[in-house]
């Protein structure tokens, strides 16, 4: 069965614009078709085409189910985004796909790209959740200072990843289980040892994720599936 976005569907029965046009368009279905909805907040409907207009797809909902959290706790990833947006969509869909709750872009000293258009990556969050039918669309958030980011509350785990040295920890032998986990996964050319400083003076545990240097989307995937990991 077809699973469509639909963020809206308890109060308004009727598909987005563009999921209507793949409906309609692409899949060519037709009233009397059955089709799955999410609206990216848990739930799953079963619905019913009801009514085809031009671009508008009209339906009827038949039966809704509660999807649970995959997990226990929530998993926030925030990361300094690589000049090349392609690395930065993989990682998005690819951490979706594995089990990701928030994604925020940081803007670091050494950040290759300073500005980043979250529209084209919540577009890629919402095809990877219908690609694995998961009810749960991870928050994402707009580029954010590093100072900023970083003094903000959160209530679980907190780590930094970094190559520089000093006392750190494996991820996988610190990683919590039932507790909320936020990472910070630095540039390609690191965090600077100043914003290590800083990270830990405000509560972020120093982890280290393998014993190989690795790119920054490949550090923030990694770092998901350990977190992922520690929580089945």
């Amino acid at each position: 069965m077809h699973l469509f976005y639909a963020p809206d569907i308890s109060i308004h029965a009727e598909l987005p614009a563009d999921e209507a046009q793949h409906c309609i368009r692409v899949l060519r279905l037709s009233p009397g078709d059955e089709i799955a909805l999410t609206d990216g907040k848990g739930y799953f409907y079963k619905a019913e085409i009801i009514a085809v207009d031009g671009k508008r797809c009209t339906v009827a909902v038949r039966n809704t189910i509660f999807n649970e959290p995959p997990r226990p706790c929530r998993l926030h990833i925030a990361l300094a985004p690589t000049k090349n947006m392609e690395r930065n969509e993989w990682l998005a869909e690819k951490a979706t796909e594995i089990g990701l709750d928030e994604l925020t872009f940081l803007n670091c000293r050494f950040s290759e790209r300073k500005e980043i258009k979250t529209a084209r990556v919540e577009k890629i969050l919402i095809a990877a959740i219908k690609q694995s039918f998961n009810a749960h669309l991870p928050r994402l958030n707009e580029m954010t200072d590093f100072d900023t980011f970083i003094r903000r509350d959160f209530r679980g785990r907190k780590f930094i990843a970094h190559c520089r040295g000093g006392e750190m920890f494996p991820l996988k032998d610190v990683a919590p289980a039932d507790e909320d986990a936020l990472i910070l996964i630095g540039p390609e050319g690191d965090f600077s040892a100043e914003e290590v400083e800083k990270a830990i003076a405000n509560g972020f545990i120093p982890v280290i994720l393998s014993k190989f240097r690795l790119r920054t989307e490949t550090a923030a995937l990694v770092a998901c599936c350990i977190l992922n990991q520690a929580n089945q």
